[in-house]
């Protein structure tokens, strides 16, 4: 009897031992934690990269719009430069054009000015002064009038040079002085034959020094004493350019 007693007994603690082998055991604290937080670490990168996706997207839509904006820039800058270029192209032109129907006419006036000969002094100074503005000598030309004007002030060719000095401060840019030179041509010889030439350089010369408002009446009255001439068109093609009333740069 106690042999079966012993016997089970032993039989009885394997089954005990069987049962607790067979139980799981329970999952370390730590690693618990650390697997909660690789989950967190996770769903937080996951937040950064959506949210670095975002910020780059908006960068690169704020960049698009830059770039949108500097390419209408550009456009703007393209067409007013070639309407520049198309005002240095008609200036040489003019110039070129006037400097032509200069020359004759400043020969048919110099006969009736100067009739002894074609070199008195008169003519002499006067050629001086048209041959150094032909050769694109400016402020050779520009002293060349202004003494001649100074020496001949009733010379039958002293419209025709005070022209010609408004011309040579125009193709030299200084708008301010030419336009006094053609305003003397209009006040002083109203009648002359570069009295129109004188009206539509005034205008110019106002246009280019930004006054718009002094360029569009001048223009304007242009067009209406000179109607279906060369220079009444030329004023119309010049007057499309400026700005509305009121805009910056009227005087």
């Amino acid at each position: 009897m106690r042999k079966l007693i012993l016997f089970a007994l032993p039989a009885s603690l394997l089954a005990v031992l069987a049962g607790c082998a067979s139980t799981p055991p329970e999952e370390d604290p730590v690693n618990i934690k650390l697997n909660d937080l690789d989950a967190r670490t996770a769903r937080i990168e996951r937040v950064v990269s959506n949210q670095s996706l975002l910020e780059l997207a908006q960068h690169v839509d704020a960049l698009q719009g830059e770039v949108r904006t500097l390419r209408g820039r550009i456009d703007e800058l393209e067409n007013a430069n070639q309407a520049l270029r198309k005002q240095q192209r008609d200036l040489y032109a003019d110039l070129e054009r006037r400097i032509g129907e200069g020359g004759a006419a400043g020969a048919g006036a110099a006969a009736g000015a100067a009739a002894a000969a074609s070199a008195a002094p008169e003519q002499a100074a006067y050629t001086q002064a048209f041959d150094a503005l032909k050769a694109g000598k400016y402020p050779a030309a520009i002293s060349g009038f202004q003494g001649f004007l100074g020496s001949y002030p009733k010379s039958e060719l002293a419209d025709n040079a005070q022209y010609w000095l408004g011309e040579a401060y125009y193709a030299s840019r200084d708008f301010p002085n030419a336009a006094g030179a053609f305003q003397a041509v209009i006040e002083k010889w109203p009648d002359s034959r570069k009295a129109p030439d004188a009206w539509l350089k005034l205008g110019f010369a106002q246009y280019e020094q930004k006054h718009f408002a002094d360029a569009r009446s001048t223009l304007t009255q242009v067009t209406h004493k000179f109607p279906d001439s060369e220079v009444a068109k030329r004023a119309a093609e010049r007057l499309q350019y400026l700005p509305a009333e009121g805009s910056s740069g009227s005087h």
